[in-house]
């Protein structure tokens, strides 16, 4: 039982910390009973607690928080706010879909620093802005899904999902408990981590790929040992493997070795000066497939040295990217040969940089 509150401000606030703690709810007879007070008491409350807490009835009269509208309240220092002010503009520029949940916490947050910072205030809002702009594609979809899976989250029930395969094209129906939720910068996704029923195992699922998504009212729990740093801890981005990482190693021409120096890639990456000024990159990876967009940015400034498997695939792709743009590719080159002529070397320079 709770110490009995002396005052009905910190009464308030205790059913608020009940209620929280039991996202299923309590009846007004469990309530008045772990307060000590008599059941009337709790009655005469209602109205604070449905104005101030959200505070509703479940159809078995059980009093619960409706965590869809719960006000948090958070505050923060000017550098905790320009933490928030970074994430939020990376939040905005790298995802393409409105969301209007977004929008709304950057301008609460805006308007609660407009006396603290209101340069940080202004641009906090300009992003929320940006969230909610008709140029964002509307996608009522994914953001049910999106909302759904958050609410899963929180509550640990499950979920089922209908989601559609990335190769067949076939929408295939799972049962889903949601043990994170992971925001994919360079594909502009969000994908979710979670035990998938079926196989029986944890499984990444991608939000947008979710046709369909209904709540279940099945709890689970998230295993204690889960991790998703430890889980992610070799992943390029967002795949992961059980098996050994691979040793991918890349050597850097000098013109642009000063730019792979100023960004920390992976957390596994050592580099080292070599006596041209170029630099042999290297890092355990879990799965290589997901770096190759970001090694074909970087086009002839950058050499594969391994994986061999690696090393073939961008091979290939450079031959069928000269194909494409007409130029004639000699068979017989060996694999990371220069362009032989003047003109070649410009072209490639110029096209892949």
């Amino acid at each position: 039982m709770m110490e009995r509150a002396a005052t009905k401000a910190e009464r308030l606030l205790q059913i608020e910390a009940l209620l929280l703690a039991h996202p299923e709810g309590l009846t007004q007879a469990e309530v008045a009973r772990r307060l000590g007070v008599n059941r009337s008491t709790i009655y005469r409350h209602l109205p604070d607690l449905t104005a101030r807490f959200a505070v509703y009835e479940t159809d078995d009269g059980r009093l619960a928080i409706d965590r869809d509208s719960y006000l948090t309240n958070v505050r923060l220092t000017l550098h905790e706010a320009m933490a928030v002010h970074l994430a939020a503009r990376l939040m905005a520029t790298r995802m393409d879909k409105q969301n209007p949940h977004a929008a709304a916490a950057l301008r609460k947050l805006g308007l609660a620093l407009e006396r603290l910072a209101p340069r940080i205030s202004e641009h906090l809002q300009r992003s929320a802005d940006v969230m909610d702009d008709a140029a964002q594609r509307h996608d009522p979809v994914y953001l049910e899904v999106l909302e759904t899976l958050t609410r899963a989250w929180s509550l640990e029930r499950k979920v089922r999902v209908w989601h559609q395969h990335e190769k067949t094209g076939r929408v295939f129906e799972y049962v889903f408990a949601p043990y994170f939720i992971e925001p994919y910068a360079v594909g502009q996704t969000t994908h979710a981590i979670g035990w998938r029923e079926p196989p029986g195992a944890v499984r990444t699922l991608k939000l947008e790929r979710i046709r369909r998504i209904e709540p279940l009212d099945e709890p689970y729990e998230i295993p204690p040992d889960f991790d998703p740093r430890q889980l992610l801890a070799d992943a390029w981005g967002i795949w992961y493997t059980e098996e050994e990482p691979v040793e991918v190693v890349l050597k850097f021409h000098p013109r642009v070795a000063h730019r792979v120096r100023e960004t920390r890639w992976h957390r596994s990456e050592q580099v080292r000066e070599q006596p041209d000024g170029s630099i042999i990159w290297q890092a355990r990876v879990a799965e290589v497939q997901e770096m190759v967009p970001w090694i074909r940015g970087w086009g002839a400034d950058v050499e594969v040295v391994a994986p061999e498997e690696l090393r073939e695939m961008m091979t290939g792709e450079a031959r069928r990217m000269a194909r494409v743009y007409g130029w004639i590719v000699n068979r017989q080159d060996k694999p990371g040969r220069d362009p032989d002529t003047a003109e070649e070397h410009r072209f490639f320079d110029d096209f892949f940089r």
